[in-house]
């Protein structure tokens, strides 16, 4: 009879198991192999909740991201529980996210303050971060050693360097190579570029804090210039298209002195099989040379929301704070150099070991320039669209830089209105 009850109060047991197991989706549009990574989290967390995770995989482009996330969300979408979200994107969908400020009240301090802050639209916490981000120049430290050069520091130099070993290397019969590759689509990543080039230059952020416009001036128009004497000459013309991953690609097949990208791209050029492995480091962004030049990082990051429409808010809840939580976030950046947004990790001894790139960017993350969201609110995606659009008219050759600029403000006048 005791063998018999036993069986019976497995059974039980199970069932309840059973009936508690719920599926989840989790939608994603990650770079390199972040999506693989985020799969290797998942498989963790179904172990360990008896949960089922499907992953929703859309393309890398944050821009065809947001418009897919917005779709769904105003069509009251079950679909999706999880929205993995870009650190811009608090302020416009803060209305269709669960607030999570009483669930992460134990876990909220291990974040970076600042990035909480981000995340936390009128009092109410709608995203818990998964890793933050702030761009490096990636250089060949192997040629620029061959060639006796020095890593930039300002656009200037990175220019005549970038010509110098492109010509040089050209000349010895590596026919492939470039000086320079960023992100130069039309899209979210160009606003993040063009960003750091007009503010190292002493062009202001766009839209400043106050709700000022400042695009409209000639130390913006200076920088864009310059980035538009690059296309054609130590940049290839096909960078007009390019977003993370075509620069990426480049760079790692040894095409590229230098490259613009995210810290991602630190581990997968390190990678076994990468023909650059060894071959590279990375060094702060150059600054300008007008009045004010100073480099500038534009801060980046992502984070895990969970869906108002999601029929699991609480094992949607519980699922973000795995992924988020310290023990993740270190097999993550361990897995794919992403910095993590839990202060204790960046004096991590085997991140430190494996990942050197992650406790060297601390600082340069901290002070990175975050891009007008904050201040244009609903409204910023409009805005960025309309900046990178004229910032892509400019480099593409289609009008001067001044009289784009002038036209940019004249259209961000009106989308402000009485304002922001």
């Amino acid at each position: 009879m005791k063998l018999a009850s036993a069986f019976l109060a497995a059974g039980i047991l199970l069932g309840v198991v059973q009936a508690r197991a719920v599926e989840l989706s989790i939608v994603s549009g990650d770079t390199g192999n972040g999506i693989k990574v985020l799969r290797e989290i998942l498989d963790r967390y179904e172990k360990k909740s008896g949960n089922k995770v499907d992953i929703v995989v859309i393309p890398p482009s944050t821009t065809d991201q947001f418009g897919q996330y917005r779709l769904w969300l105003a069509a009251g979408s079950s679909d999706i529980d999880v929205y993995q979200t870009d650190v811009i994107w608090a302020p416009q969908l803060a209305s269709q996210l669960v607030d999570l400020t009483e669930a992460t009240r134990d876990v909220v301090a291990e974040h970076f303050p600042s990035i909480i802050k981000s995340q936390t639209v009128n009092g109410r916490l709608v995203a818990l971060p998964i890793f933050t981000d702030a761009p490096a120049l990636y250089y060949r430290k192997d040629l620029l050693d061959k060639y006796g050069a020095k890593v930039p520091t300002t656009w200037k130099e990175l220019q005549d360097t970038a010509r110098l070993v492109m010509d040089k290397e050209r000349a010895a019969g590596n026919k492939d190579i470039w000086g320079v590759v960023f992100q130069g689509n039309a899209y979210e990543g160009l606003t993040c570029n063009a960003l750091e080039w007009v503010m190292s230059n002493g062009g202001g952020g766009i839209i400043e804090p106050d709700g000022a416009i400042s695009i409209n001036n000639p130390q913006a128009a200076a920088a864009l210039e310059m980035v538009k004497g690059w296309i054609g000459a130590i940049a290839p013309p096909g960078v007009l298209a390019y977003q993370e991953e075509e620069a990426r690609g480049v760079w790692q097949t040894g095409n590229a002195v230098f490259m613009r990208n995210w810290p991602y791209a630190y581990a997968l050029g390190n990678s076994e099989n990468s023909p650059i492995r060894g071959k590279f480091d990375v060094a702060p962004l150059p600054a300008g040379t007008g009045e004010g030049a100073h480099p500038v990082a534009t801060l980046g990051g992502w984070n895990l929301a969970v869906s108002k429409y999601s029929k699991h808010p609480n094992a949607a809840i519980e699922l973000v704070k795995f992924v988020a939580s310290r023990e993740m976030q270190k097999y993550r950046t361990l897995k794919t150099s992403n910095l993590p947004t839990i202060a204790a990790l960046y004096d991590d001894p085997d991140i430190a070991r494996q990942q050197p790139i992650v406790p060297r960017w601390k600082p340069i993350f901290l002070n990175a320039q975050p891009r007008p969201s904050a201040t244009a609110r609903i409204k910023y995606n409009e805005a960025s669209s309309q900046f990178w659009t004229a910032v892509h008219n400019t480099i593409s050759g289609q009008g001067a830089a001044a009289d784009n600029l002038a036209d940019l403000e004249a259209r961000l006048t009106r989308l402000k209105g009485k304002g922001w």
